[in-house]
């Protein structure tokens, strides 16, 4: 009993994978070494973050708006909290991206998927960042019922 089965069919088992190639150069290669780097950063920022916000000072009681108020008024802290946010942003960006070319199968998948990815980090890039570099706990002519007991009416 001898099946006769085509072997154009069947791929050898040692073939390598016939999966169109889409880059071009060493993208993936950097965006591998990216990903190792920007994660070794990453746990240095966002640990220095819980370490100030949880275990200095009074611990998580104490934070409160006037306790952003009083880091964010700082420019270390701005560019701390920058650097988190654009580093986050661009390590998970970068990983989602991976997902999508290793599960999308087809090209128009991946396109919209890929795009709608990029419009979410773009708008909650832009959104960071001016929050970071806009905030102000006590606005010019504010209502004073509204404003903080900090500040000066």
């Amino acid at each position: 009993m001898a099946t006769t089965q085509s072997t154009a069919a069947v791929a050898a088992p040692r073939s390598p994978y016939g999966r169109r190639k889409t880059t071009r150069g060493n993208y993936e290669l950097y965006s591998w070494v990216f990903m190792r780097a920007s994660g070794v950063v990453l746990v240095v920022l966002v640990f220095g973050h819980l370490f100030v916000n949880l275990m200095v000072g009074e611990g998580v009681s104490a934070i409160d708006f006037a306790f952003v108020g009083g880091k964010w008024s700082s420019p270390f802290w701005q560019v701390w909290d920058l650097l988190m946010l654009w580093l986050a942003m661009f390590h998970g960006t970068n990983g989602v991206r991976t997902i999508i070319n290793d599960y999308a199968q087809r090209d128009s998948t991946r396109g919209v998927l890929k795009g709608l990815l990029y419009l979410a980090f773009a708008i909650v890039v832009v959104l960071g960042t001016l929050v970071i570099f806009t905030f102000d706990p006590c606005p010019a002519n504010a209502d004073p019922e509204l404003l903080a007991s900090f500040c000066t009416a």
